[in-house]
């Protein structure tokens, strides 16, 4: 039987790449995407959108039902630099979202959280993403994924010139991170949509974090 997949974030680098995937993906019958505004030239035999504010994702509860859900959303500190603001985007969309998930009887939540995620670090962005990462977990979802990339690689729409220089001048010196340091490489968007979708499909493990070197294992292996 085909499925359908839920998918919030799917304007942003990585939620994008899962979305293409998700539509060129056979398993798959309907993919629901929630955002605040429609993304054009999308097929309608295969993909629904849902628009509203996302801040408030309860109003979305009827049609909040699905076989998985990816939540790639995030920001930035450039975009959001209202601390208040930022957490409810970064902690309240996911853990909103997964509370459906648990009310709907959805029990597959895959979400994008970040490394360095810690509820008890002194870094605001660290200690967001680790207090989204416990408070999701603690629903229990049958099948929980929470993916912990390092910097992520790939083509942007806007123009975040620092983040460019930085990302450059990470590749140099790529080739020196082995061993432990594996996991400090820049992993690519399509590599973290390839390995989400392959975990979804395999749910060798119930709850499980995945680290950034694992999300570059699973999404390149053929």
């Amino acid at each position: 039987m085909k499925k359908t997949a839920i998918l919030l974030g799917a304007s942003g680098l990585t939620g994008s790449h899962v979305l293409q995937k998700l539509i060129a993906d056979e398993r798959y019958e309907t993919i629901k995407l929630f955002s605040r505004s429609r993304i054009e030239s999308l097929p309608q035999n295969k993909v629904q959108q849902f628009t509203g504010n996302l801040l408030e994702l309860e109003q979305f509860k009827t049609d909040f039902i699905a076989d998985e859900i990816y939540c790639c959303i995030g920001t930035t500190k450039s975009k959001t630099p209202d601390k208040v603001m930022y957490k409810r985007i970064d902690y309240g969309i996911p853990v909103a979202a997964s509370k459906l998930a648990k009310a709907n009887g959805i029990n597959t939540f895959l979400v994008v959280s970040a490394m360095g995620a810690n509820k008890k670090s002194s870094v605001f962005y660290n200690k967001t993403k680790g207090e989204m990462e416990q408070d999701v977990l603690a629903l229990k979802i049958a099948n929980t994924y929470i993916f912990r990339p390092s910097l992520i690689g790939g083509n942007r729409e806007e123009k975040r010139t620092l983040e460019k220089i930085g990302l450059a001048l990470f590749k140099i010196i790529q080739p020196l991170f082995i061993g432990a340091l594996k996991k400090y490489k820049i992993v690519d968007a399509a590599i973290i949509a390839e390995a989400m979708i392959k975990t979804a499909n395999t749910k060798k493990h119930t709850e499980a974090i995945i680290t950034s070197d694992q999300i570059n294992t699973i999404g390149n292996n053929n």
